[in-house]
Formats: C-alpha cells, structure tokens, sequence
C-alpha cells in the first residue's frame, strides 16, 4: 500500500496466475478484470496467443499465462526486470503435476523456491485444485506450512453435491458401439427433459459433436419424443427457428430447431456465443460439445455425460484414455448454484475401465510426478540460466522438484528398493544417478556437459 490513504503502489508489485489452458487463462482474465478494475488493477493474459511489449507488462499487475509460457519468460534473462516484482504466483489445477505437462509446473516453482532463497525477496505460491488425493505432498514441495497454509474441502463443500454413475459398455464392434452410445445418451436425455432439465454431452471430437447431435434428434423424430426437447409453436420454438438464419454451421442449422446444438473451437465465434446464449437461457434442452466448453465457457447444466473415454492422440497415433484432468473438469460442469440441489455426473466408458474411473472420481489416485521422462530438457534450461554449474548443484536442484517429494514417500514406484532407502534415506545416490544419466544424453547431443 502506499501513504494512509489506502491506495495500492500498482508498479510496487506483479501477481502471475498460471492456467492450463488458454480457454481457462481468457475466462480468468474476464472475470478478474472485471472485479479489480475498481482498485486500478490491470489484469491481462500473457500466452502464445497474445504476446504483450514491455510497456504493457510494466503497466500491467495481474497476468495471466500457462505453465508453458512462465516457463519461457523465467527462462529469459530479459524477463528479470519484472519478474523480480512478481509478489505472488496463483497455480490453478496444480494436479496437472500428474498429466503430461506435469514436469513444467515443477521446474517453474522448484526455479522460484530457490530464486526465493537466493534473493531473499519472498514470494508467496498458491496451488489449488479441485481432485488432489495426496494434497499433503503438494504442499510439502510448495513448502507450506500444513499448520498455518493448507486447507482442505471435501464434497461436501461441493456447492451442488454430484451423483455419480459409470456405466461400463462391452461392446466391441466400433459401430455397434457408437449406437449403442447414442441410445444411452438418448434415454437419459429424455429422463432429464421430463423433470425440465438440461444436459451437456461431452465428445472428444469435433466431428462427433454433429453425428451425436443428428443421431439424437433422429431418435427423437422415430420416437415421437420431439415435443420433450421443444415444444412446436413455444416461445422457445419460435425463438431458434428466429436465430437460426444467422447460424453458419451446417450441424448446427440441421438440428438447432429441434432443441439440440453442438459446441467446438471450429465453429465461428458468432455461433459459439449464439449456443453459449441460448443455453443459458434455457431454449437448448441437449448441447453437445468438446473439452473446450468445460476449460474455457461456465455454462453449467444439470446433467452431464461423458460419452466414452476414449480420445485419439495424433501424436502417439493411437486411441488412448481422456486425461484424469479432463474427466475432472467436465464432471465438475454437472449442477447449477442456485438451482438445483444435486448434479448428475455419467460415465460412458469401457467396461474394463470402469475401476479405473470409479477411483480417480473419488479420489483415489495419487498424483505422481512426470519429471523423469523429460528430465534432460529441464536440466538443460538450469544449466543455460546459470542455476546449476555441477553435478552437485544439479542433485541439490532436483531436491526441490516434486519427483523427489513422491520418491521419498512412494520409492518403489520410482524403482527404490527398501535396503537401498535404509542405507541412503535422503536419495543422494539415485539423484546423482538420475542427473548423470541426463547429462550423459546432453552430452551426447553436444548441448552442454557438466
């Protein structure tokens, strides 16, 4: 603060908001701006999308980025003129520890904890997470205080308590399958409707959003049910066939009369927020849309359906599970503060997955680091910033990251045997092993030897 007035020294400090996605990072920078303007604050977004001068960032208080993106600027001596003011670092969704983009939130905070240290500037870390089972961990390598700076909500701090159900589906034919799929969807669509409620489908592709959404209004049509979706010659009726002359989609003009639309990042903005609109007034009975809709738009709805779990990875080029983090996110777009009492979560997957999921929605699973796999890559940008200039300094480093955390209290998982946790109950020999082996295929790439 700044004199008695109360007033706030807005080039005294720097607030970083880290999100994993762009579509979260926009929502976060929407909603925040809105509320701090009053104080002066600026709040901008800071991600591959919207690169910002110096001149911005010096006037700027709050930004809003992605792990990926921090990362880069603390990597640049450039950025130091401004991230030395940064007072306060917000991680959302810290279990993304465990997803692929794990190892990149561990180095940004490992990189500030000693930066911490070294400046003895102090800067205070928020991690928050909605599904995080061994919380105690994370705050161990936040190095919080559990006494004074952890704080843990279970459901039944949930604003809408969530009903869950998980429905396995043994099917093997890929058609079958789809259609099978669909008549599921259908009934429980029709179920909702009959109690006035709406529901979100999730997909996980955009072209599955309009097959989905014409297999469901064809069951309509065979089955008579129309008139559960919308009701001819409503206000709502009259209201859809009215927009629909400013709808661009080709799926979304067949079947928004009917009461369904669809929702993906192809569509042009003017038709995302026309649905975005019409569903939270309440003239779509059933939207089916992708993982974008539950990261970056709050349009909760009643119930949701995740219609199978299985997502195509063109980088691995093979069909592999939703991430945890997806799942999560989704089911938490099931049930409206204000209106309902209870959300309806349901999951389509298959059968031999359902232990599987039934276990990460209740908190099952332990969230364990990813750093292992990229750790050349990481060790690399330290020995490019200056922070590690030895082998030591390298195993004193990989003291502050997340992985050594889950080594200590889980080692077989890390491949420590209990003899060799008596003999060294501080991990030095498997961390200077780990460290040799990446500078070893550093060296081999002739990127920088130790």
């Amino acid at each position: 603060r700044k004199g008695g007035d109360g007033s706030l020294d807005l080039s005294g400090f720097k607030i970083v908001y880290v999100a994993p996605m762009k579509a979260l990072v926009q929502e976060v920078v929407k909603n925040f701006g809105k509320r701090l303007s009053s104080y002066g604050v600026s709040v901008r977004e800071l991600s591959g999308d919207s690169s910002l001068t110096r001149h911005q960032i010096s006037e700027t208080q709050v930004l809003v980025t992605t792990p990926e993106k921090w990362d880069v600027i603390t990597r640049k001596g450039d950025g130091r003129a401004y991230t030395q003011l940064v007072r306060l670092i917000i991680m959302d969704e810290i279990h993304l520890l465990h997803d692929e983009r794990g190892p990149v939130l561990e180095t940004i905070v490992s990189r500030t904890i000693r930066q911490i240290e070294a400046t003895q500037e102090p800067v205070r870390l928020v991690g928050l997470s909605a599904t995080l089972p061994n919380y105690q961990d994370v705050a161990t390598f936040l190095r919080v205080d559990p006494a004074k700076g952890m704080f843990f909500f279970d459901h039944s701090y949930r604003p809408v308590p969530l009903q869950q159900q998980f429905l396995g589906i043994t099917e093997k034919n890929a058609f079958k399958r789809f259609q099978l799929q669909n008549e599921i969807c259908f009934e429980k669509a029709v179920l909702q409707r009959r109690n006035s409620n709406q529901m979100l489908i999730f997909v996980h592709s955009r072209a599955e959003c309009g097959k989905t959404a014409k297999a469901l209004r064809d069951l309509a049509l065979e089955r008579d049910n129309l008139s559960d979706f919308v009701r001819e010659g409503g206000a709502t009726h009259e209201i859809l066939k009215e927009e629909l002359e400013t709808v661009k989609n080709q799926d979304l003009k067949e079947v928004l009369s009917y009461g369904f639309a669809i929702h993906h990042a192809g569509m042009v903005r003017s038709d995302r927020e026309l649905v975005e609109d019409l569903f939270a007034d309440r003239h779509i009975a059933v939207l089916i849309c992708t993982a974008t809709l539950a990261w970056g738009v709050n349009l909760p709805a009643h119930a949701v359906i995740i219609k199978g779990t299985q997502v195509y990875d063109p980088a691995k080029g093979k069909w592999t599970e939703l991430s945890p983090l997806d799942v999560l996110q989704m089911l938490g777009r099931a049930g409206r503060p204000q209106y309902d009492s209870e959300g309806e979560g349901i999951i389509l997957t298959a059968h031999s997955e359902l232990q599987y999921y039934m276990s990460l929605t209740n908190l099952q699973l332990p969230v364990e680091s990813q750093l292992i796999r990229c750790l050349p890559n990481h060790l690399n940008a330290e020995i490019v910033l200056g922070n590690v200039q030895s082998i030591k300094e390298a195993v004193d480093w990989l003291s502050y990251s997340f992985l050594y955390v889950r080594m200590m209290r889980n080692p077989l998982l890390y491949g420590v045997s209990t003899k060799v946790m008596k003999e060294d109950p501080l991990l030095k020999q498997r961390r200077l092993d780990l460290v040799h082996s990446a500078a070893c295929l550093l060296e081999k790439k002739s990127t920088h030897s130790l």
